[in-house]
């Protein structure tokens, strides 16, 4: 079955950015001409995605705002002859179908996918968190679909990281398929170094299989108290094989400030407009 669905989560606190974020969503924050979750929208839909749900929360109505129209505002654009930016709003208006789903509760990553199992029914579907910004000739997604495609299972994202980083991440146990392709045959989330199976870690996309649903169903609380998805497809293996694809592309942590602002000059200075006096800037401020 094609993989048609993709769910954003995007019902965090933001903790990392307060106090910004007590009034501002995270998502929602510039990475130079667009918010953060843009990205995640424009990767599904470039990947052949054809309907996506976001999961939100309490005091993030900014996200559907801003991926809905404003008449008013359209009809000031086209008043002032600001054709190009009209043109832009409106495109943007109609990026994808997207619904949403509020969490009530933030009960973890796991919780969070799980209250999308009435939409996304009995079929695949992909998870994108937009934390994980990831530049590449081809979309990332779109080269774990191909996987996906071929192995008709469920498929996640995983990235070489440093051994004293394997307590911020879930980590696999890998068996070499081919290429970047490796079966996964145990998962364990954020484990001190010396617990770590391997230096491989899953960072935020991941292509799933309905079945997860009943594994999160069925997921006691893991770290911090909270459903991790990890967990739930340590459960899954016992069900399916899991593979995992390390992918090729550059990834930026726009979770945390200090990937935030990496990000924004990496994507600021290939900007056509402030691309080079940016860079200009910046050899001033060395």
């Amino acid at each position: 079955m094609k993989v048609r669905k993709a769910v954003i989560t995007a019902a965090g606190w933001g903790t990392r950015f307060l106090p910004i974020t007590k009034a501002h969503p995270k998502e929602m924050l510039p990475l130079v001409t667009k918010p953060l979750i843009q990205y995640s929208v424009e990767e599904a839909i470039n990947s052949g995605i054809e309907q996506i749900v976001v999961i939100t929360a309490q005091g993030k109505r900014a996200i559907e705002d801003y991926f809905d129209r404003s008449f008013e505002l359209e009809h000031f654009l086209e008043q002032k002859g600001e054709t190009n930016l009209l043109k832009e709003m409106r495109e943007l208006s109609s990026l994808a179908d997207i619904c949403y789903i509020r969490q009530k509760e933030q009960l973890g990553l796991g919780h969070a996918i799980l209250t999308a199992k009435g939409i996304v029914g009995k079929e695949p579907f992909a998870v994108l968190l937009p934390d994980d910004i990831i530049d590449s000739k081809v979309p990332v997604l779109k080269q774990m679909i191909e996987v996906y495609e071929q192995y008709k299972t469920s498929v996640v994202a995983v990235e070489r990281i440093a051994s004293q980083d394997t307590v911020k991440y879930g980590i696999i146990e890998p068996k070499k398929v081919s290429g970047h392709i490796y079966q996964v045959l145990s998962l364990i989330e954020k484990p001190k170094p010396a617990q770590a199976p391997s230096n491989l870690g899953v960072v935020g996309k991941y292509i799933l299989t309905p079945q997860i649903f009943d594994a999160l169903e069925v997921t006691p609380p893991g770290k911090n108290q909270e459903i991790q998805l990890t967990d739930a497809l340590q459960l899954l293996l016992k069900q399916q094989t899991i593979y995992a694809y390390e992918f090729e592309g550059v990834r930026y942590d726009t979770g945390t400030p200090l990937g935030w602002l990496k990000a924004t000059l990496a994507f600021a200075l290939r900007h056509p407009d402030i691309g080079q006096e940016l860079k200009e800037y910046l050899h001033q401020l060395i």
